[in-house]
């Protein structure tokens, strides 16, 4: 007797394929192995998973690709290039690059926000007929005290509709329960938080946004184009990144009135996200004195609140804080 089919949709390569939109650190790459842990041993379909990703990838744009087929084995191994389903770990990506690139008609796209359906498809730019889920994973990840991975698991396993929800946490356990055993409960919740706490809408089709088709990479660079060698061409310098999406939830907030500008912020912070500029300190004397921080180039890890003697710089949740703090440049 065959066995029932399961998968909603595929392509040509009878694939039914996944592609996160990630950034290196929130665990996009754990999360494409228990999924697919789950749909091929826990479940019996046959796939794949992998991911661009490596030790120089924390803070920056990676990707996840996973597939699954019905077939007896997937007749294709490279990159997930016109997906079903687009998960988008962060929308900063969206500044950056085109994340909903060779998304399919019909196809479905899980973004991680606090923003509605109707919100996040304007900033996005999302084609008509698309099915959007919205999920807080921020939120989640701060409340739960786990990585992003969780409830984007939790809300990418609601959106395909076939993987079983039970199986993913089964993985999770089988994934943590060794090394991390004390994250294991807290990693379940957290993906049961996402797979319930959505948002979902069926955009209407229409003319307002148009697909983005999918180009392969072609470099500028050739024989007669290449630059001089030994010249670092894109030098590596706080001044022109914007790491804003690295941050997971937290940033420092400054409170002036309890400064004493003695620095310390400035002298461990990774990427010079305190700005200093001439001034009079607290006592009077005309010196350096702090400004504020600029968030573009802050990744929240929070070294300067653990070092700031005088509680003038506070951790505090993102999403609470005023948008007018958060997009101030202080000079």
């Amino acid at each position: 007797m065959a066995k029932p089919k399961i998968l909603p949709k595929v392509n040509e390569y009878d694939c039914y394929e996944i592609r996160m939109e990630s950034i290196g650190g929130l665990g996009a790459n754990v999360a494409g192995k228990i999924l697919a842990q789950a749909g091929i041993l826990g479940q019996g379909l046959n796939g794949l998973n992998f991911s661009s990703y490596g030790s120089e990838k924390q803070g920056t744009p990676v990707k996840g690709f996973i597939r699954f087929t019905e077939k007896e084995s997937v007749r294709i191994n490279s990159p997930v290039t016109q997906p079903h389903l687009i998960a988008v770990f962060h929308i900063s990506l969206a500044n950056v690059l085109p994340v909903l690139e060779g998304l399919k008609p019909e196809g479905t796209v899980v973004v991680n926000t606090n923003k509605t359906p109707d919100e996040i498809r304007d900033i996005l730019k999302i084609p008509g007929g698309i099915t959007v889920y919205c999920v807080d994973a921020i939120k989640i990840t701060v409340e739960e005290k786990v990585r992003m991975n969780a409830p984007m698991m939790g809300a990418i396993t609601k959106a395909t509709g076939f993987l079983d929800p039970e199986q993913v946490k089964k993985y999770i356990r089988e994934t943590f329960k060794k090394k991390y055993p004390q994250v294991v409960e807290p990693n379940c919740k957290a993906f049961d938080r996402g797979y319930k706490e959505l948002q979902m809408k069926v955009l209407a089709k229409d003319d307002k946004y148009d697909f983005i088709e999918y180009h392969p990479f072609m470099s500028p660079i050739g024989y007669d184009t290449a630059p001089m060698g030994g010249v670092i061409t894109d030098f590596g310098n706080a001044f022109i990144k914007d790491l804003s999406g690295s941050r997971a939830g937290y940033i420092p907030v400054w409170h002036e009135e309890e400064c004493i500008h003695c620095g310390q912020c400035d002298i461990v912070c990774p990427d010079y996200a305190p700005v200093f500029g001439e001034g009079t300190d607290h006592k009077g004397k005309q010196g350096m004195v702090m400004r504020g921080i600029d968030y573009k180039h802050c990744k929240g890890c929070l070294k300067c609140v653990e070092i700031c003697p005088t509680d003038a710089l506070t951790g505090e949740i993102e999403a609470e804080v005023a948008e007018e703090i958060l997009s101030t440049v202080p000079k």
